[in-house]
């Protein structure tokens, strides 16, 4: 029964996690498409974010399907970790994209940017992304909580900060319609703040999880009800992991 449920548990985790994988391909294209198309830096941030995703969904699925495997010899303990490997990857990967979102902004900023063509369908390409984030993210996580996946609730939280940080550029983008031309760089730049945002917090739960820190207030939750057993005179050296 145990191994049918963990069976339905990783059917399920990976075909999350594949269609998050076909959006953030599709959402790659289509926003590559649109920067190249009107100049913009907050829409060339966003599709290199979308790009970062598909890498990163790509690394989880595979994360997933090796987590999954049962002990064996050599692994006493399982496979597990390996999401949290997954999500530490895409930390890096976050990381590493703020830092050029950063550069790009700053240099437009002072030096000034490239003229940006903007037309309805560049709106379109934005608000379409908005809302898919917003369904895949409430969709992995509903998952996530489920299968108790720290990689897929790592694509959760990725997903959400790229909804925000859609709107910042959807945002930039109108005031460019308006005449504001240092727009689009100042959108840029809250994407990155999203970006390491989510960098930041995904990075330390991993840590947290890869280095075996134990939940907060499950010892005391432990101890507590260890005393309350009949028979038991005290409590010590609790022991914990997630």
């Amino acid at each position: 029964m145990a191994a049918d449920s963990a069976t339905e548990h990783t059917e399920e985790k990976a075909n999350v996690a594949k269609w998050s994988l076909v959006a953030s391909f599709l959402l790659a294209v289509a926003k590559f498409v649109a920067a190249l198309m009107s100049g913009s830096l907050g829409l060339l941030s966003e599709a290199f974010h979308s790009l970062l995703d598909f890498a990163a969904t790509g690394v989880t699925l595979f994360a997933i399907n090796y987590a999954d495997r049962p002990a064996d010899d050599d692994h006493h303990f399982g496979h597990a970790k390996m999401e949290s490997v997954a999500a530490l990857i895409e930390t890096g990967m976050l990381f590493a994209v703020t830092g050029w979102i950063v550069y790009e902004a700053v240099i437009r900023l002072m030096f000034g940017g490239h003229e940006i063509e903007l037309s309805w369908w560049v709106f379109a390409v934005v608000i379409s992304s908005i809302a898919i984030d917003w369904n895949r993210s409430r969709a992995l996580q509903a998952t996530a909580d489920k299968t108790q996946s720290d990689a897929l609730a790592a694509d959760a939280l990725h997903f959400r900060a790229d909804m925000w940080s859609s709107c910042a550029v959807l945002a930039g983008l109108g005031l460019v319609a308006l005449g504001v031309a240092w727009a689009d760089s100042a959108a840029a730049l809250v994407v990155a703040v999203f970006v390491a945002k989510a960098a930041f917090g995904l990075g330390k739960r991993t840590l947290a999880t890869l280095l075996d820190a134990a939940p907060a207030g499950l010892s005391a939750a432990l101890t507590e009800v260890a005393n309350g057993v009949d028979g038991v005179l005290s409590v010590s050296q609790i022991r914990a992991r997630p």
